[in-house]
């Protein structure tokens, strides 16, 4: 096995050192634990991106299935809409749907701001952008070390705060010195130790997009994480702390329609909206409010393999409605493709595998939970649950309050952990 794991590790981590990267730890000074919160327990929360709710038996990952059978695991976790990367990081760390919490994409317009966000750009390190209030925020507003080996909302100032410990995203630091990493945190006074641990693995959702769900480079990708967090939890052992562990995916992945894709919709006046794109969604947002109801109306007319919605009507189980939109970032009109078709609007090479669509329709696009540690029930195997859950879970394990709504409730909480 450690023959493997070091080639997996090669495999993905022997990427060119670019000079302009920074992989410095960012610290922030003058944090501490208070005497109340050092006796608190210690969780690292774990997210494999794309890593969809059936590939651990799929590929035969033998770490994560001992470990899950050991503890708490779950038929899937069901994104939130769009199930896309960054709006599910965001959720599953704020117990808010992303039209409560402010990203419903990872890309859109906000009309207040009158700016776009793209998770690619420096927007996505600008508080600005984050509503709600994600754990290591809550955590330090009551005196917890926290600490993020990556995360989305992580390196952005969310109400003017960052974890005590964190790093800009980066693909270069390898799999040994993050885990290292992890194990220095842990090895730290009582008073400067992080209870709660944000650590987050690209590789799966990487090799999905490109290679597809089935393919041998998904199953490689399967493995190395596999690998890697069996590596993680022998490392953490040896620090002699009891560490609770929960492992999740932000959506999962299927084999969409690339061939019969659908073009731009003759309906829509390209001078008139503001266009946000991702592939299997469109928002349209009117410059002038008096276009939009005829242009609905073409739109209907002419719909073939997707779907028309105002933002009025759209369906209440998308979370995606005017009345859900707390920071004006929904289109006034949005088209949403039939699953397996995607839009293509700019004659763009769509990749073999593909995520976005409603996962109450397409099941591919569930995501995994696992979890195991003190604090968890042993063997035990529950349906499938909504990812707003886990806020109120590590909330209740941390002894974290809050008196804010989420969208989130305590169900998870009661079903996995012990009494």
């Amino acid at each position: 096995m450690k023959s493997f794991f070091s080639f997996l590790v090669f495999a993905f981590c022997s990427l060119t050192v670019l000079a302009q990267v920074d992989t410095a730890q960012q610290i922030i000074p003058d944090r501490s634990n208070s005497a109340e919160q050092q006796d608190k327990p210690y969780v690292i929360l774990i997210s494999a991106d794309g890593f969809r709710y059936d590939y651990a038996e799929k590929y035969k990952a033998e770490h994560l299935l001992a470990l899950a059978n050991e503890g708490v695991k779950a038929e899937s976790m069901v994104p939130s809409f769009p199930s896309v990367t960054f709006p599910n990081h965001y959720s599953i760390v704020t117990g808010l749907y992303p039209s409560h919490h402010g990203l419903i994409d990872n890309a859109f317009y906000d009309r207040n701001l009158k700016r776009s966000y793209s998770y690619k750009g420096k927007t996505a390190s600008e508080g600005i952008w984050y509503g709600g209030t994600p754990l290591w925020v809550l955590a330090e507003q009551q005196k917890m070390v926290t600490a993020s080996y990556f995360w989305v909302g992580s390196e952005a100032a969310i109400q003017n705060t960052y974890p005590t410990y964190y790093f800009k995203y980066n693909q270069v630091t390898g799999i040994d010195k993050r885990i290292q990493t992890v194990v220095d945190w842990l090895k730290l006074p009582a008073e400067k130790r992080p209870h709660l641990i944000t650590f987050y693995f690209p590789q799966v959702d990487h090799e999905g997009h490109k290679h597809g769900p089935n393919s041998p480079e998904v199953e490689n990708a399967v493995h190395f994480v596999d690998s890697a967090v069996y590596e993680l939890t022998k490392a953490v052992d040896k620090t002699g702390l009891k560490v609770n562990y929960i492992f999740v995916s932000d959506h999962g992945m299927t084999t969409p329609d690339i061939v019969n894709t659908i073009k731009l919709p003759a309906a829509i006046d390209t001078s008139k909206y503001i266009i946000g794109d991702h592939g299997l969604m469109i928002d349209l947002y009117a410059k002038n409010p008096d276009d939009i109801g005829k242009t609905y109306e073409q739109l209907k007319k002419e719909a073939k393999d997707y779907q028309v919605f105002l933002r009025v009507n759209i369906p209440k189980h998308y979370h995606y409605s005017k009345s859900d939109d707390r920071y004006g970032r929904i289109g006034d009109i949005i088209l949403i493709s039939d699953y397996p078709k995607v839009f293509n609007i700019h004659n763009s090479k769509f990749d073999p595998g593909w995520h976005g669509f409603d996962p109450d329709v397409v099941k591919d696009m569930h995501a995994t939970f696992y979890a195991w540690g003190p604090a968890f029930k042993t063997n035990t195997q529950i349906d499938s649950f909504p990812n707003v859950e886990i806020f109120p879970l590590v909330a209740e394990i941390l002894g974290l309050k809050y008196t804010f709504k989420v969208d989130g409730t305590r169900h998870l909480a009661n079903e996995v952990l012990k009494k």
